[in-house]
């Protein structure tokens, strides 16, 4: 797996806890992974949670996990756990799920 401080493209896998659904907050996070230039994806989970997938370069992973864990976001965030992996098939955008 490449590293996170490298040039080389990687997934971060996102699960957000808090009041995050029916909050707008899927499409807050599309909007500011698209402003970013990731791709992937934000779907809602049974539990409450949001998953985010973002496969991009790592310092644009990152800015979008320090968003998702910075005042600004709708809804209540409550805890951002993230996994780093390489990326996957790719994706053509980034979707609402």
């Amino acid at each position: 797996m490449h590293g996170r401080d490298s040039n080389e493209p990687v997934r971060a896998t996102v699960w957000v806890r808090g009041r995050v659904q029916q909050v707008g907050f899927r499409w807050w996070t599309r909007a500011r992974a698209l402003e970013i230039g990731l791709t992937g994806y934000a779907s809602n989970l049974g539990d409450g949670r949001v998953q985010v997938v973002a496969e991009g370069l790592p310092a644009d992973c990152e800015q979008l996990l320090a968003l998702l864990r910075g005042p600004d976001t709708p809804g209540a965030v409550t805890g951002v756990t993230e996994i780093w992996t390489v990326t996957g098939e790719g994706y053509d955008s980034f979707a609402i799920r």
